[in-house]
């Protein structure tokens, strides 16, 4: 979770955190592997307006804005209301929908600089993302930023993007965000349909100068839900894949919602002779802990909390109501980031805490936040939890 730096070829090992995980954050240290101070990442739906029709799109964004967004001045209040966390401050996400419709969206990026807090921006590959427009949102303070690839050619991407020419626009951005020196992280979908164009994607993904490549495994929320998840043998595969590449690609690879690699990745370093502190060093071993409700949190367009943009269960809205004081004393949140809460395989296993699962496909899949997360094969071996601290 360190701020973006020139990757060096060999030195990357996949994360388990949250799509744009794209932010200067490191500063953001849990108590253990509990964020209870603070999220590490706040992502801002800023709107829901979007010029694409992506098949797994959580927010099932239109073409139109909606009517309860918050309003610039609501805005404002929220980035004052995150700096109530006390510093190091959460680094916030604008994201959306597509955060370029908001015509107001350069004064909130600079008003969150001014006030401290870090900013990266994850927007559609449109007409609308134009030198010019990346060029006044880094000016304003904008660190990194997302875009999304899901497929090794146009055919591919532009099937899940629903808009024909997406492919070739985003690849477009990529190049602009280098014209304007803004760092990039590629988010890619994970699901039976792109499983087997993994390798062709990744090397595409060498082409692109990204500092990060970032694959999110599906959540069947919004309209993801007509998509299939792959099977946790083939997620385990994967993931084994992944620790594989790290070695030597020439930029850091990173799931989301699937944090159950880091028992992969712990597994192969041990094996591989990694002491505890070489692999606290890993981005693994700084990822340790960070999951749905914990170091997370998300706001929606119209001020609605979330633990996170996959976890559809509301425990309040902005608008009336203080975020610090939601994220450290609601019992959502809190019980999300007490590994001793778990069920199951989860509850059990001893990689809970630095581990702890997708609460999102947990709770997708069985209706209870707290369940095991169905995608991960592991057998708990009964010994006592995993510690790196």
């Amino acid at each position: 979770m360190q701020p973006p730096t020139a990757p060096h070829p060999g030195s990357h090992h996949p994360g388990g955190g949250h799509p744009s995980e794209i932010g200067g954050v490191g500063s953001v240290r849990p108590e253990g592997y509990v964020f209870n101070r603070a999220p590490m990442l706040v992502y801002w739906e800023t709107t829901l307006s979007c010029g694409l029709a992506c098949r797994h799109c959580r927010a099932e964004a239109n073409t139109n804005r909606a009517p309860d967004e918050l309003t610039t001045a609501e805005g404002l209040q929220l980035l004052d209301r995150l700096t109530g966390f006390g510093q190091p401050y959460p680094h916030v996400v604008f994201t959306g929908g597509d955060p370029l419709r908001r015509e107001d969206l350069e004064l909130l990026v600079a008003a969150a600089t001014a006030r401290g807090i870090g900013a990266s921006l994850a927007p559609a590959a449109t007409s609308m993302l134009t030198a010019g427009r990346l060029a006044a949102l880094k000016a304003a303070g904008i660190q990194t930023m997302s875009l999304s690839i899901d497929g090794s050619t146009p055919a591919l991407h532009d099937g899940f993007r629903g808009v024909p020419g997406t492919f070739d626009a985003t690849i477009e951005a990529a190049g602009i965000a280098h014209e304007v020196g803004l760092p990039l992280q590629i988010n890619t979908l994970v699901t039976d349909e792109t499983l087997s164009d993994l390798p062709a994607t990744y090397e595409l993904m060498k082409t692109l100068g990204i500092i990060r490549w970032s694959l999110f495994f599906l959540i069947s929320v919004g309209r993801g839900s007509a998509l299939n998840e792959i099977s946790a043998g083939d997620g385990e595969k994967l993931n084994h894949w992944l620790y594989d590449l790290s070695k030597t690609s020439p930029f850091a690879i990173k799931t989301t919602e699937a944090t159950h690699y880091r028992r992969v990745a712990i597994k192969r370093m041990q094996a591989e002779g990694l002491d505890n502190a070489a692999i606290l060093a890993t981005s693994v071993g700084r990822g340790f802990g960070v999951r749905d409700g914990n170091g997370i949190m998300f706001v929606s367009s119209n001020g609605t909390v979330f633990p996170s943009g996959f976890l559809p269960l509301a425990v309040g809205n902005v608008r009336v109501d203080d975020p610090v004081a939601i994220y450290r004393r609601h019992p959502i949140f809190q019980s999300l980031r007490a590994a001793d809460l778990l069920k199951g395989r989860c509850g059990r296993c001893e990689y809970a805490e630095v581990c702890g699962g997708s609460r999102a496909r947990a709770y997708a899949w069985t209706g209870d936040v707290l369940e095991a997360d169905p995608l991960c094969p592991y057998v708990p071996s009964g010994q006592p939890r995993v510690r790196f601290d």
